[in-house]
């Protein structure tokens, strides 16, 4: 399997595990003592678990950015000038600061 990239989002993470649990039940195929059966499927309901949790992160992870972003378009949308202020205000700080570590 191909080394995952760090940068990955959530969907492209479960299908590498679904395939992971595909490739090792291939691997195991055939004679399977009913120890390791139990335990493939520990893990299956571990896999299970772990891919709801993650998808209900995803989920609260994307309102929350939604949310932060109409919020943001609102407040800069009734007070134009003191948010074109602030930016410039902070344009100008992060300029001096990069100025000065060169």
């Amino acid at each position: 399997m191909a080394k995952a990239k760090s940068t990955q989002t959530p969907d492209a993470l479960l299908n590498d595990l679904r395939t992971l649990v595909a490739e090792a039940e291939s691997l195991m195929g055939g004679d399977i003592t009913d120890q390791a059966r139990d335990k493939l499927e520990v893990l299956r309901e571990r896999l299970t678990e772990a891919q709801e949790r993650l998808g209900e992160l995803y989920v609260t992870a994307k309102e929350k950015v939604t949310e932060g972003a109409r919020r943001t378009d609102e407040t800069i949308r009734a007070h134009p000038y003191e948010s074109l202020a602030i930016a410039l205000g902070i344009g100008v700080l992060l300029g001096a600061l990069l100025r000065r570590n060169h």
